[in-house]
């Protein structure tokens, strides 16, 4: 604990930038959920997966550690290209002590916002900027993160929630044909869900559901 404590009281340059590294790491692990969640892919893919496994009608199947786990790593496949910008721009330059703690929070913060402004609504956006009275940008690095984080959330949320109405269509069809058909033979007792469940199962199966939904969020980024 007394080591501890004199690296962050030493002037010795050394200690210094080991002092910073910690600092660093301890800032990013306790923002690591929200950077996760509100900054990345991650909200998007989770949200339609548990789309699909609603659709299905298969309760707790799959789990829910497996859909977080598929989202977790879609998101860090996604994410690479952008978390390696940040890595080579700011953070080993800054291990390196070639920049200062501000200029790295600048170099590590253009391609987190060229990543979400990409994928954020422009009306989204606007309405941010319109309630902080924000003049409007030159250009994406100018536009606060601030601003920029909830804008790319509610946008996020709105293009998972349109493709997870997608994947409803198909199986609420199958849900209401089976209804259909246990009306007609006076089945009304039994659970059209229990039926359907089956041949919803056989639908997504031969139609390799898990491939096309993959797909289309892989091809969404």
């Amino acid at each position: 604990m007394n080591e501890f404590v004199e690296i962050f009281s030493s002037s010795d340059p050394e200690n210094v930038s080991t002092a910073v590294r910690l600092l660093l790491m301890f800032t990013v692990l306790s923002l690591a959920p929200g950077i996760l969640i509100l900054m990345t892919s991650f909200t998007r893919i989770l949200i339609v997966l548990s789309f699909v496994r609603t659709s299905l009608a298969t309760q707790q199947m799959p789990p829910n550690q497996v859909l977080i786990g598929i989202a977790l790593f879609l998101t860090f496949f996604i994410m690479a290209p952008t978390l390696q910008e940040v890595n080579n721009e700011a953070l080993q330059p800054l291990f390196n002590e070639e920049i200062t703690l501000d200029e790295a929070y600048e170099e590590a913060a253009a391609p987190m916002k060229e990543f979400m402004a990409k994928h954020t609504r422009q009306k989204d956006l606007a309405l941010f900027m319109n309630y902080a009275q924000m003049e409007r940008p030159e250009a994406i690095q100018d536009i606060p993160m601030t601003t920029l984080v909830p804008a790319f959330a509610i946008s996020e949320l709105k293009t998972a929630f349109q493709m997870g109405f997608m994947i409803f269509v198909p199986f609420l069809v199958i849900d209401m044909a089976v209804a259909s058909v246990l009306m007609s033979m006076g089945m009304m007792m039994l659970p059209p869900v229990m039926i359907s469940l089956p041949f919803k199962i056989l639908l997504f199966v031969l139609v390799d559901g898990w491939y096309l939904i993959t797909h289309s969020l892989l091809e969404g980024f």
